[in-house]
């Protein structure tokens, strides 16, 4: 199945870069006031996630713990039989001590563990999750400049870091809790980006061996005529991991929530990113070799 070749996507490419363009905007907003909401792996701090033989409410469990000697307010999220407790500061052996002992007055049965980040290491995690999207980033542009163009390699770059970007700005956006699994999602769907824009632009690349474009006319066309050849293509595969990942927000547990969340939503930006970004930027840049206008006259 193909979309009709004349169907101009290069046209309804400008909707989404002005709805792309209001994210981005609002997403730097959002992360130059509020920032992002880290949890306790880039802040120190200590995270207690208590297993439960039975489902316990809020008003249970906050009374329960505000006195067993820990200045700082907890941040407490109820599951199914399960709780999760954070700190924005370590704690010490007879404060763990004394969190257990209250919370088992609730729970005999109930079974923790408690992850503790201290500062430097907390600093150390978040810069080097920083150095491997960067580092990510720069052997793309590298590999994609020797294996096409640099105007290839520009675009591509763009709609990656576009699919990263307004994931984290969604983050921030909706104060949801930026963990270690958050930085393995991005760098996964930068991999699904470059992936899906690889096998565009190497479509663009073999039709322009074998056609004859001499004004922007027909590079538009050859650029519209390359994303119809390969859009199911990329939709199949979109929609097939997006089914997984959907599926593991659904039933899998607090651990795994956030990545699967930022998956769910770098896939569905990342299904447009390849062909309304990548593709008519592209043919924004390779313009410039190119007339403007098509001739008035054909010889």
């Amino acid at each position: 199945m193909r979309f009709k070749k004349e169907y101009d996507f290069v046209h309804l490419s400008r909707y989404f870069y002005v709805f792309s363009i209001a994210l981005t905007v609002a997403g730097l907003i959002f992360l130059a006031t509020m920032g992002l909401n880290y949890s306790v792996d880039f802040k120190a701090g200590s995270n207690v996630d208590v297993s439960l033989s039975k489902n316990l409410t809020l008003e249970q469990i906050n009374p329960a713990i505000s006195d067993v000697g820990i200045s700082s307010e907890p941040s407490i999220t109820i599951g199914e039989k399960r709780v999760n407790i954070r700190y924005d500061e370590v704690l010490e052996s007879d404060q763990d001590a004394a969190l257990q002992t209250a919370v088992k007055k609730l729970d005999a049965k109930a079974s923790f563990e408690i992850n503790t980040v201290d500062t430097e290491m907390a600093k150390e995690l978040a810069r080097n999750a920083i150095y491997a999207v960067l580092i990510s980033c720069l052997g793309i542009i590298a590999y994609v400049s020797i294996r096409f163009e640099w105007r290839f390699a520009l675009g591509a770059i763009v709609a990656l870091m576009h699919d990263a970007f307004i994931v984290v700005a969604i983050f921030s956006i909706f104060r949801l809790e930026v963990d270690m699994t958050f930085i393995i999602a991005v760098l996964t769907i930068i991999g699904y980006s470059i992936n899906d824009t690889i096998v565009i632009f190497d479509r663009i690349r073999e039709n322009l061996r074998f056609g004859k474009q001499k004004t922007y006319e027909d590079l538009k066309i050859l650029v519209n005529k390359s994303v119809a050849q390969t859009l199911m293509r990329s939709l199949y595969t979109a929609f097939t991991v997006f089914i997984a990942a959907f599926c593991l927000l659904i039933l899998g547990g607090e651990s795994i929530k956030m990545f699967s969340l930022a998956m769910v939503i770098g896939l569905l930006f990342g299904a447009y990113s390849s062909i309304f970004i990548a593709s008519p930027l592209w043919l924004l840049l390779k313009k410039r070799q190119k007339l403007p206008v098509k001739s008035s006259t054909a010889k």
